[in-house]
């Protein structure tokens, strides 16, 4: 009686000795692929299932953190199917590491036709009714048109070009009557022929409207 005694206490002995050095906690580590080129899958989301922890995977698709031998381990990715992975509760050592594979998610959605109105009926009615404007060419005549052109030119200002124009024409006039009186334009008839000329195409009644 006394020798089984002994063999129980040496078998519990022993038993405990083993579950000593049996780990209960494991550093798990890793990379998530993709599962059609192996490249890395970044920022996927690993967590502990029926937990509030975990962790995610840096740029290329690497992670490592503290976890249980028997927790069942959740992956997943936006464009990724959800893959678990249980770590064996088998394990001696205190390190495990794992290249999970995860598959894309195709979604092929059904075809959507966005109309602006209400029903295909109203917008058959509107596209038959509506005023199709002129095409380029007509409109290219009205923007060049002899009298639109004329009176844009008339109303737009001058331009650096002109102005230096002007002003040199004004200082070749000084320097030609330069030492000498100059002359009365009363008396001038270019002037007059300038002056009768805008009058008939009526530029002092437009500078008159335009004050």
């Amino acid at each position: 009686m006394l020798a089984v005694f002994l063999g129980l206490i040496l078998s519990l002995i022993s038993f405990l000795g083993q579950a000593q050095d049996k780990p209960d906690l494991v550093q798990f580590s890793g990379v998530v692929v993709n599962g059609e080129n192996l490249q890395p899958v970044p920022f996927a989301s690993i967590m502990i299932s029926n937990t509030n922890r975990g962790t995610v995977t840096d740029y290329y698709g690497y992670f490592s953190f503290v976890a249980q031998l028997g927790d069942t381990i959740e992956f997943g990715s936006v464009g990724y199917k959800t893959a678990d992975y249980i770590i064996p509760d088998t394990l001696s050592s205190e390190r495990y590491s794992l290249i999970q594979v995860l598959t894309i998610d195709t979604i092929i959605l059904p075809e959507a036709r966005i109309y602006p109105w209400p029903s295909p009926a109203q917008f058959k009615q509107a596209f038959l009714n509506l005023d199709i404007p002129a095409d380029d060419l007509e409109r290219a005549r009205k923007n060049l048109a002899q009298a639109a052109m004329r009176e844009r030119v008339q109303e737009m200002p001058m331009g650096p070009g002109a102005n230096f124009k002007y002003q040199q024409n004004l200082y070749q006039s000084q320097l030609y009557y330069a030492g000498q009186a100059p002359p009365i334009s009363l008396l001038n008839p270019v002037a007059w022929a300038q002056f009768i000329s805008a009058w008939r195409n009526g530029d002092f009644k437009r500078n008159k409207g335009k004050r």
